[in-house]
């Protein structure tokens, strides 16, 4: 039997649907009230109220103050009640203590949305957290959507209106900026005005009481204004939800993340910052990867990526063309895009005869394109033209210095005209310079041509965009394998560990919940006699293998507590007497359950097959080359489960032991296809089986193309109800 892959999302008594509409009600609202509104100069009120009047907000104002009297022209209510009309829109600018209050009264109005701009919520602890969630309780009991607390506001240029307290409005554009932190916003609508970027929606989430980036996510998919998404976060609140809305979003407009919280210290802050788990890196990493989503490494990056998509076309494919006045920088470039995973494209013989014929015999007319220091403004038109024209070229860089004879503004003005002649192909400038580029940066903006001052950008925003079209067009929908298999046994087993008040299961509890998911193990039973040991090895078959059989001892061989290779009765008995000597003097307190019996593995090649419970994505699968080297060797990857067989391909593809194990230097290949099923097992029992927190197989044998695998040691800890 097979799935599609999906998962169901607790979204509380607000459904799917009714977060949609309000949403669309918060991006496009006929009235807004500002509960809070003040006259005095320099409060959050008065910052929030002159903002809307300014943007040029159509519809309906009401500013809402016990003191009543007028604010910039327009007619203050004592309350919301007061109000005659209805009233879509309320953002609240007050202290947290009245907040709960005003909620229930805006519900009673039949208000639609809430941005909560007030602070003092779960970012300060339980007590805030409490209110928090009574907070949405309220919302939730009217049916109405809530962004924030704690947050800047939310900005429409298309409405238009500014619903913030924001130092000004961003320019009109395609751009859909959601971010968890407002202060950032703050500084990056600074920014983007004087680089002259616009955007569509400005959105602050803050503590994402409710609204959450997964569903500002959706909304900026249904969004005609929006053609880019960007976000900033420090936390995502439910991982699936955020993995689902970022697939169905991706195929039709690109995503682009920073992330932070990298570091131990940044995680530590951004939990601090609005009270939410960080979840680890590494899940972040794979969620991104396996829904489409590209992360940026800065703010930076970030726009400079957004600058490229919101003025081109996507490139269609990875090869470039550079035109340059200058060898040096066309070096640079070249080695850019190369470590990019961009290609230098290879001119056709049509466009090199062209540019032998056109430029002077010094010039280079292989890619690079050097038109030398002379290059006049129609010399880079010719070579801008002839590259844009060329099948084999996908984008063009264009690179400036100012040299003697350079005229940079006319040169500017040459390539505005060339991408209005070819505007299907991204065309990119890179003129470097200072004062004597200021202006023609300013020309090349204007007419719609992105420009940075060094090479290494522009690649990377070119790079950037040709790797989101690859992850997007690799999005498809496919199946998620499933295997028959003994959830009932597994369960047993489960709660016989749970009645025993443990959380580690021993060896041969573990190995059976592998045998009852199909995965093939090296059959263990458990002695608590030297005389039973003997029992078993007879049973199982000499040689065997004694383990120490203690939840309380993880690493067994640091305290001698494994024996290989016993081949007689004698033996067996030596080593179960020697092991536990070894672990009561090693570790005394430990609570030991007696000695496992393992029949002898074939050797094989090495694997680590594990899966570890993140805080955020749920079953993060590790897939690398195993043995007692793991941790320093560290060649692994991972992929959060349910896993469909493409991301097993992938997983294991992604490690230096997966080419090894296609067999190099006349060895034999290792059977993938057994690793594949094996790891699609475990990620069925994981998925099936949420309270099991860290899995772990190492090592785990290989062995040759159709001879399967064979799980050596199993390990399986559960966590508490």
């Amino acid at each position: 039997m097979q799935t599609r892959r999906a998962t169901q999302t607790n979204l509380g008594q607000c459904s799917i649907l009714d977060r949609q509409k309000g949403i669309d009600v918060l991006f496009n609202p006929r009235s807004i009230a500002v509960i809070g509104a003040s006259a005095t100069k320099g409060k959050l009120g008065n910052d929030v109220l002159r903002n809307l009047v300014e943007s040029g907000f159509k519809g309906r104002i009401y500013p809402i103050n016990p003191r009543g009297g007028e604010i910039f022209g327009l007619k203050v209510f004592r309350s919301i009640s007061d109000i005659a009309n209805d009233v879509d829109v309320a953002i609240i600018v007050i202290p947290a203590d009245y907040v709960l209050s005003t909620v229930e009264a805006c519900g009673k109005k039949g208000v639609r949305a809430l941005v909560i701009i007030s602070a003092g919520f779960k970012e300060i602890g339980h007590e805030g957290q409490e209110l928090e969630k009574k907070l949405v309780e309220i919302a939730d009991s009217y049916e109405m959507v809530i962004q924030g607390p704690n947050c800047l506001g939310i900005i429409n240029t298309n409405a238009p209106y500014n619903g913030s307290f924001s130092a000004g409005t961003p320019r009109k554009g395609r751009i859909a900026f959601a971010s968890q932190s407002g202060a950032l916003m703050t500084g990056i609508l600074d920014w983007s005005l004087m680089e002259k970027i616009g955007f569509s929606k400005f959105v602050s989430l803050g503590n994402k009481a409710q609204l959450d980036e997964a569903d500002f996510i959706d909304a900026f998919g249904r969004d005609p204004d929006s053609a880019f998404i960007l976000l900033y976060i420090e936390s995502v609140v439910d991982g699936r939800k955020f993995m689902e809305a970022c697939r169905r979003v991706v195929p039709d407009k690109p995503i682009f993340v920073v992330k932070s919280g990298v570091s131990v210290a940044g995680a530590r802050a951004a939990s601090s910052h609005t009270g939410s788990l960080a979840g680890s890196d590494t899940a972040y990493d794979v969620a991104f990867k396996q829904c489409g989503v590209r992360r940026a490494s800065s703010m930076a990056s970030l726009f400079d990526v957004a600058s490229v998509y919101d003025d081109m076309h996507l490139p269609s494919g990875n090869r470039v063309a550079i035109v340059t006045n200058a060898g040096g920088p066309g070096i640079i470039t070249t080695d850019a895009c190369e470590a990019s995973g961009l290609e230098i494209a290879h001119l056709s013989s049509e466009t090199i005869q062209f540019l032998k014929e056109s430029l002077p015999p010094a010039a280079s007319v292989y890619n690079p394109i050097d038109a030398l220091g002379t290059a006049q403004p129609e010399e880079y038109a010719l070579c801008v033209e002839a590259s844009l024209r060329d099948e084999n070229v996908d984008s063009v860089l264009v690179l400036l210095t100012p040299q003697a004879m350079t005229k940079e503004t006319e040169t500017a003005q040459i390539l505005v005209d060339s991408h209005k002649k070819y505007p299907n192909k991204p065309l990119i400038a890179v003129f470097m310079g200072g004062n004597s580029m200021v202006y023609p940066r300013i020309v090349l903006t204007e007419g719609g041509i992105p420009v940075f001052d060094f090479p290494e950008r522009a690649v990377h925003a070119i790079a950037e965009l040709y790797h989101y079209t690859v992850s997007r067009d690799s999005l498809k929908e496919e199946l998620i394998p499933t295997f028959k298999v003994d959830k009932k046994k597994t369960t047993e087993i489960i709660e016989n560990v749970r009645k025993d008040s443990r959380r580690v299961l021993l060896g041969s509890e573990a190995h059976s919940i592998a045998e009852a998911y199909g995965i093939p193990v090296a059959r263990i039973r458990l002695a608590t006699s030297s005389e039973e040991a003997i029992l078993l090895a007879e049973e199982l078959g000499y040689p065997v293998v004694l383990k120490i059989a203690s939840p309380d001892i993880i690493h067994k061989s640091d305290v001698g507590g494994i024996r290989v290779g016993l081949e007689t009765p004698e033996a067996v008995k030596a080593a179960f007497l020697e092991i536990l000597n070894n672990a009561k003097t090693h570790m005394p307190n430990a609570i030991i359950y007696g000695v496992d019996v393992q029949e002898m593995a074939e050797k094989g090649k090495e694997l680590i097959i594990g899966c570890s419970k993140d805080v955020q994505f749920g079953p993060l699968v590790m897939f690398g080359a195993g043995g007692i080297f793991v941790n320093f060797l560290k060649d692994v990857a991972f992929r959060l489960a349910p896993m469909t067989r493409s991301d097993a391909q992938a997983l294991i593809s992604e490690t230096k032991i997966g080419s090894l194990l296609k067999g190099v230097r006349g060895e034999s290949p290792s059977d993938i296809d057994a690793i594949e099923d094996t790891i699609l097992r475990i990620s069925q029992l994981v998925t099936d089986f949420d309270e099991i927190v860290e899995l772990d197989i190492n090592p785990a044998f290989v062995y040759e193309k159709g001879k399967g695998v064979s799980a050596v040691d199993v390990k399986i800890t559960i966590g508490g109800r």
